[in-house]
């Protein structure tokens, strides 16, 4: 089993400062990774805000979760990636998604193809994007993209590139991870009609258990190398679990108090039954990787403070 390590995603701050200083705390509280997503809504753009970040900080790793493919060309963001790389003195982690906020594609005026086209943009892009980080000159004709004869400078820091990480829930979304990614990020949310329904159902442990099985198959040998990870939704210290549960089932209605009480993507509980939650969901489904969302920051600390690293 890999020891454990946290990220914290990070959307906003007012001012150069205010994000620095936000940087050097999830450092100081012993999180791994500071991570940026990336929307067209009010938050900061990812790359500069990781640069900056990185800056701010010495051993903090900074990452996006995830770059929507549809934004940038693979060749621009293979550019963009291994300059970061670089300026963080090797430090990126590189997470990818295919996109799933229909007006985003609706503002920036560009086509909102069905999940399965957006998928198959994605693995094109990969590819591009793989080599092109190796260092190796691209030819490359597929149904989305084309690229001739192009190499990239400079070149990153880690290599053959910086640590892959693709975040979804769909079949084909996970089998694309378990295949060519480093890290596989669960996030137990199928986002439907353009982003603006939430299936919650993959939340449910025989789904969970379904969906591993399918990672499992899919990267084969590899499986022992390969990072899981789960995006924690909620983190809520309480003497009374049940019934904690029972009230988000007022939020989340698709799901029963126990349904939550065993999902990954929820910390319900005293600092030692989270400990143990978490405890036992690396034994059973290997995740050692917590992700969770800046304002839940000091709810996590505690527990990134008794397990990081073990």
């Amino acid at each position: 089993m890999k020891p454990f390590r946290f990220g914290i995603n990070a959307r906003d701050a007012r001012s150069r400062a205010e994000w620095q200083d936000k940087a050097r705390k999830i450092e100081a509280l012993g999180y791994s990774t500071l991570m940026v997503p990336d929307h067209l809504w009010p938050v900061l753009a990812p790359i500069p805000a990781l640069v900056s970040a990185a800056a701010a900080t010495t051993t903090l790793r900074v990452g996006t979760n995830v770059i929507n493919n549809d934004l940038r060309h693979p060749v621009v963001l293979a550019r963009e990636a291994a300059t970061v790389d670089l300026l963080t003195d090797g430090r990126l982690e590189l997470g990818l998604g295919a996109g799933y906020v229909r007006s985003e594609y609706d503002q920036a005026g560009l086509r909102f193809d069905r999940g399965s086209v957006r998928v198959e943009r994605l693995a094109e892009s990969l590819t591009i994007v793989k080599e092109l980080l190796r260092g190796a000159e691209v030819n490359f004709a597929g149904q989305h993209y084309r690229v001739t004869g192009h190499k990239i400078h400079p070149l990153p820091i880690q290599r053959p590139h910086p640590p892959i990480m693709i975040g979804g829930n769909g079949p084909r979304l996970l089998t694309l991870a378990a295949k060519e990614a480093d890290t596989v990020n669960f996030t137990g949310i199928t986002f439907a009609r353009g982003g603006t329904e939430h299936d919650m159902s993959a939340w449910k442990v025989p789904a969970i258990d379904e969906r591993m099985r399918l990672v499992r198959e899919a990267v084969g040998e590899r499986f022992d190398s390969l990072e899981l990870s789960a995006q924690i939704q909620r983190v809520i210290a309480t003497d009374n679990r049940r019934q904690t549960a029972e009230e988000l089932v007022k939020t989340w209605p698709q799901l029963t108090a126990e349904e939550i009480l065993e999902s990954p993507y929820v910390l319900i509980g005293t600092l030692d039954e989270m400990v143990e939650a978490l405890h036992a969901r690396r034994e059973r489904w290997g995740l050692s990787y917590f992700v969770t969302f800046d304002p839940l920051l000091e709810a996590l600390a505690p527990i990134v403070a008794r397990l990081a690293g073990k």
